[in-house]
């Protein structure tokens, strides 16, 4: 039931939420409930509708129906950049750093953003505590000997740990990862999940993965998504025992 306070462990909710393309059900009555303090990952074969939850739990796009509730806060359909501001964070799929920057560079600017004090007439060098809180966002997500190269220059891992060290400028007490393994080696992939468990430490995470093998390992708790339908939710012992789920992955090859 929407209206739970900010103190519930209970960090964010969907009620009923369902999306529509036209005349296309990408979601349908999704209700589902995220624990503050906990990883969570949201899992399916392609076209379940895991990318379509995401969007909307990150504010990206509004509900068709139903609602999104953020700390007790009915959220939904409010403009995304509120979400920042409120203490949510979110990585895409896709890489979206500037690669012509250097990954300190790249890091300081997501901090400038956000910084009231922000004026473009003022020199860069004036910035000494926003230059301290890049090296120490750079330290977090494993870039350090990495803070002079440009951004383009990285390889793909690493410039995925570079826009989560992007994210992270906003000290959100909620990351939202979408599909944070995409297009990486297994070494890559291990380095990622390894920075994943250290980051969950600090605050709610919760990712869109089709790699369920991977995300077992590490998961609190995960949400199966099917034909945009909730087809089960529960630990990962509960998710290996489901007869269903394992119908649903029969066949399909995991990464």
């Amino acid at each position: 039931m929407i209206g739970q306070t900010a103190t519930s462990d209970v960090i964010l909710r969907t009620e009923r939420v369902s999306k529509q393309f036209g005349k296309f059900t990408a979601l349908k009555d999704i209700t589902a409930e995220f624990r503050r303090g906990a990883i969570t990952s949201i899992i399916g074969p392609n076209g379940a509708g895991k990318s379509t939850y995401f969007n909307l739990l990150s504010g990206a796009f509004p509900p068709t129906s139903g609602q999104v509730e953020f700390e007790g806060r009915d959220v939904t359909g409010l403009p995304q950049h509120k979400f920042a501001h409120m203490g949510v964070a979110k990585s895409f799929q896709i890489t979206n750093v500037f690669p012509q920057l250097s990954t300190h560079e790249n890091i300081r600017v997501a901090l400038q953003a956000l910084s009231s004090r922000y004026n473009i007439w003022t020199p860069r060098t004036s910035y000494k505590d926003l230059v301290v809180q890049a090296d120490e966002l750079l330290h977090r997500v494993g870039l350090w000997s990495r803070r002079g190269r440009l951004a383009g220059t990285l390889a793909h891992g690493e410039q995925r740990a570079l826009e989560i060290g992007m994210a992270l400028a906003s000290h959100p007490r909620l990351l939202l990862l979408d599909e944070p393994t995409a297009g990486m080696s297994p070494e890559e992939t291990r380095v990622m999940m390894d920075l994943i468990v250290q980051l969950a430490q600090e605050r709610t995470v919760i990712l869109v993965e089709h790699k369920m093998k991977l995300v077992m390992g590490i998961s609190d708790r995960l949400l199966v998504l099917h034909h945009g339908e909730l087809l089960a939710e529960g630990t990962p012992a509960d998710i290996r025992r489901n007869e269903t789920v394992k119908r649903v992955y029969l066949g399909q090859r995991e990464h």
